[in-house]
């Protein structure tokens, strides 16, 4: 089959030409730096869209989890509940403050954070005072049950709505559910800025708080004053102004999204597949696609630390094979988010499944296992190319390769 002639991405930024308005006015009017009026609209407009009071705009959804993770006050040597099937992003800022990451394993009915895991990690870790929550590609877990359990243990809950802003849980929007709660706009996002985030909460002391902390805690003073560790971590004007162009078309973005979810549902309804799940009660952004290969149908595949290998089989495949097909097209896929527990940096960290600590388990399922059901996830599941940009007849190939995959 012949390549796309230009490349099919897995999710790259759509941009309008509103965006380079409000650009264009930073520039005029000469405010290019970490203040000025497209700062002051998205700190407005989004938190309205969202459902909170107040939002801080950051230079990166890094930085706001950052932030986030000081406002709950963790110190060097306190464990800190996080999702384990997540990008790094969402565990590293832990770190920054020598907290130690303790991950909980993952539902398959969502591919979120598993309740049943987070309450047995508190029966084992009952200190822990912070919960650590992404909403994985665009879709929201049990959140009201993670929420009423980090309660009951008295624990503040981080929400990291990196990849779900849009997104919303019966009826209650994605960023809108943790005491502090973090959303990006890098590049590849449903909106973007080309990079930055932002901090939601509906507490003004708190917005404050990191709006100081993030312009380097400087003090009320005539000079520069410091009484505190600060971090450059504002937003500039300008990557404000990229954002207030895209956030008119967000819904627009989701409905070409979920327009992309659905045709690959109907697309390989007839393979041994299924697309990664929308559990009761959530509506996602749809911002990747992806699907798992049944159990019964993958094929053998190993993989190391960056390469993999696997035995062709009729009738059965492995996301190994399927991304260097959909590749040999000249479209973008990618592995499902490595676990945070599978991970060279994090291997020696507690790690929680419904059973109990399964850090001892790290091979579950090659032993035959389904405990560790991030591992089997990430075994058996691919992200397909998902970007709002792709064309029917783009998106049709690419699914046609898939099928060969299988024959």
């Amino acid at each position: 089959m012949e390549p796309f002639e230009k490349k099919v991405w897995l999710s790259s930024p759509t941009m309008h030409g509103d965006e380079m308005k409000w650009v264009k006015e930073a520039y005029d009017t000469n405010w290019m730096s970490t203040v000025g009026a497209n700062i002051n609209e998205i700190e407005k407009i989004i938190p309205e869209k969202i459902g909170c009071k107040y939002g801080v705009a950051l230079s990166a959804g890094t930085a706001a989890l950052h932030m986030a993770v000081k406002l709950a006050g963790v110190k060097p040597g306190d464990k800190v509940f996080c999702s384990d099937m997540t990008f790094s992003a969402t565990v590293n800022p832990v770190t920054y403050e020598g907290g130690v990451p303790v991950f909980i394993d993952t539902e398959y009915e969502s591919w979120n954070m598993d309740p049943v895991a987070l309450e047995k990690a508190f029966e084992i870790y009952p200190e822990v005072k912070v919960v650590m929550v992404a909403h994985l590609y665009g879709t929201l877990g049990n959140f009201e049950k993670i929420i009423e359990i980090a309660k009951k243990h008295n624990a503040v809950v981080i929400e990291d709505a990196a990849e779900a802003l849009g997104a919303s849980y019966n009826g209650k929007r994605a960023g809108s559910f943790g005491d502090f709660n973090c959303i990006s706009f890098n590049g590849n996002k449903i909106i973007t800025g080309t990079c930055g985030g932002m901090l939601l909460t509906d507490d003004l002391e708190t917005a404050n708080k990191v709006r100081k902390w993030s312009t380097q805690a400087r003090e009320n003073a005539p000079w520069y004053q410091h009484e505190e560790i600060g971090y450059n971590y504002r937003m500039s004007n300008v990557i404000a102004g990229i954002v207030r162009g895209q956030v008119p078309y967000l819904e627009e973005h989701i409905s070409q999204k979920k327009e992309i979810y659905e045709r690959y549902q109907e697309g390989l309804k007839d393979l041994p597949v299924k697309m990664n799940p929308i559990p009761e009660g959530c509506t996602p952004n749809y911002w990747l696609s992806c699907m798992i290969i049944d159990k019964d149908a993958m094929e053998k595949q190993v993989r190391g630390e960056k390469e993999a290998l696997y035995i062709s089989e009729k009738g059965k495949s492995c996301p190994t094979e399927i991304l260097e097909a959909i590749s040999s097209i000249n479209a973008e896929g990618r592995p499902i988010w490595k676990p945070m527990h599978m991970q060279p940096i994090f291997r020696n960290h507690p790690f929680v499944t419904r059973n109990g600590n399964g850090r001892a388990r790290t091979n579950a399922y090659i032993a035959g296992s389904v405990e560790d059901i991030g591992m089997d996830i990430f075994n058996r599941g691919l992200c397909l190319p998902s970007d709002n940009k792709m064309t029917k007849e783009e998106q049709d190939r690419i699914i046609e390769v898939i099928h060969q995959c299988f024959n």
